[in-house]
């Protein structure tokens, strides 16, 4: 049998973030007939404080966990979680989650590794296993830790940006392949000294079911006290230092003062929503609401109740990340407003997508324009949805991206000295060369792997 093993921070049950692929990809492996281990945390994404069902006796989160799930064997370790982020806080969380590799102590050798960044930890300890086991290894970036050090406006990022490219690098720069899920990703990683022969695009899918029928719409938005006349538009998902969502809550004064019907409702967690609460409070806005995080039954039906669907950035904030929430966002069927930097990632998915509209980040009044040319264009929405829902059906279908990943994996494990190539039925091991001819430890050590 085939063994993966993951290094993942974030896996499941965090419902959003680089969590449901992290866990569709081990599971999708599993079911294809691999032995999947995952190395992981606890979970904490993204209200960034321990989930409450692994804090119900606070002693044992101190110590290492084993869970299956679908066929994969889970394996947590403790790490600080920051409530509120700094430099320091996250270099704090980066280093305890380290913790991880530790967890591997008696762990068969696997075939091959895969980790996933962020958190830097998941390819640092990929990287490490790797030559502990003296297995080929490969990296997925879901985010570029180092331009989010110094784009995200976390305290102390900037400084700190050196030491985290250095350790970027490290934890690249020896992967057989190393896959991205945005293309602007390619010009940082290729610099920090990968093989551009190496990169690999993969795309995340969208993990939800398309829209929801007309009569369904109007039932969730009475159920959550939005009427009928209301012009909602949503954003969901982390309120951290990169959303910039102060942004937000000032076009929703700017909207009131217009007398704009427009409902502003804000659906998540992170270290910056009781800063954004107390900000609203204090502008006493009837036209701005929160929402918790919605369970994943409950997510997509809130979507597609919306007339709007948000994405608002920092102006900093340009070739780090793709937001994982517009997979979401374009199966849901609705128009998209970007407030987000021209070239930056996101606006480069929006425009592809012919999904959404992008304007000026950090510009109050020019999303206020773009949220109103929108509401006052029954045209152009229509024209927006559809594109929206064509996008995620044609370029974001689940199928696809998951055999994206699979040729990344079957790429790490060609790239290893035993050859050994997965499919769902066998095991091929491929001809060695005379400089690659195994000991006999090795081949006892293989038979019993196999």
């Amino acid at each position: 049998m085939t063994r993966i093993l993951i290094t993942s921070l974030n896996y499941a049950p965090e419902e959003t973030g680089v969590a449901p692929y992290s866990t569709g990809v081990a599971e999708h492996l599993a079911a294809q007939g691999y032995s999947v281990t995952v190395l992981t945390g606890l979970p904490h994404y993204p209200q960034w404080r321990v989930h409450d069902g692994y804090l119900r006796h606070r002693w044992r989160a101190l110590l290492p966990r084993t869970e299956r799930r679908n066929g994969v064997e889970v394996r947590r370790s403790w790490h600080a979680v920051p409530a509120t982020q700094s430099a320091a806080r996250r270099g704090m969380y980066e280093a305890t989650s380290l913790s991880m590799a530790l967890y591997a102590a008696r762990l068969p050798r696997p075939d091959a590794v895969l980790g996933v960044v962020p958190s830097l930890s998941g390819g640092v300890a990929a990287r490490a296993l790797a030559a502990r086991f003296g297995v080929p290894y490969g990296v997925v970036v879901q985010d570029l830790v180092s331009p989010a050090a110094t784009q995200s406006g976390v305290p102390g990022g900037a400084t700190v940006g050196g030491v985290v490219r250095a350790a970027e690098g490290w934890a690249m720069r020896g992967a057989s392949a190393v896959g991205i899920v945005a293309e602007g990703f390619r010009p940082y990683i290729e610099s920090l000294g990968v093989d551009a022969a190496r990169i690999r695009r993969v795309r995340n899918w969208t993990r939800q079911p398309a829209t929801i029928a007309a009569s369904d719409r109007s039932a969730v938005r009475q159920r959550l006290g939005w009427s009928d006349d209301a012009t909602v538009c949503l954003h969901t998902g982390n309120m951290g230092y990169k959303q910039e969502l102060e942004n937000v809550i000032d076009c929703a004064v700017l909207a009131l003062a217009a007398n704009a019907p427009l409902l502003f409702v804000l659906m998540g967690d992170g270290n910056q929503r009781l800063q954004l609460e107390a900000l609203a409070a204090k502008y006493r806005l009837p036209n701005l609401r929160f929402l918790p995080l919605q369970p994943a039954g409950d997510y997509q039906t809130t979507l597609s109740a919306a007339d709007i669907l948000l994405v608002n950035q920092r102006v900093s904030v340009r070739d780090m990340s793709l937001p994982s929430k517009l997979t979401s966002y374009f199966a849901a069927g609705r128009p998209v407003v970007a407030a987000a930097a021209s070239g930056s990632e996101t606006a480069r998915e929006v425009s592809w997508s012919s999904g959404g509209i992008v304007v000026a980040p950090e510009d109050p009044k020019a999303l206020l324009g773009g949220l109103l040319r929108v509401a006052a264009d029954p045209a152009l929405a229509a024209y927006l949805s559809r594109s929206a829902a064509a996008w995620a059906e044609n370029v974001l279908s689940e199928a696809q991206a998951l055999r994206s990943y699979e040729q990344l994996v079957a790429s790490i494990l060609a790239s290893g000295d035993h050859g050994r190539i997965h499919s769902a039925d066998r095991v091929i091991t491929m001809p060695r060369t005379d400089r690659q001819q195994p000991t006999a430890p090795e081949l006892e050590r293989d038979r019993w792997a196999a």
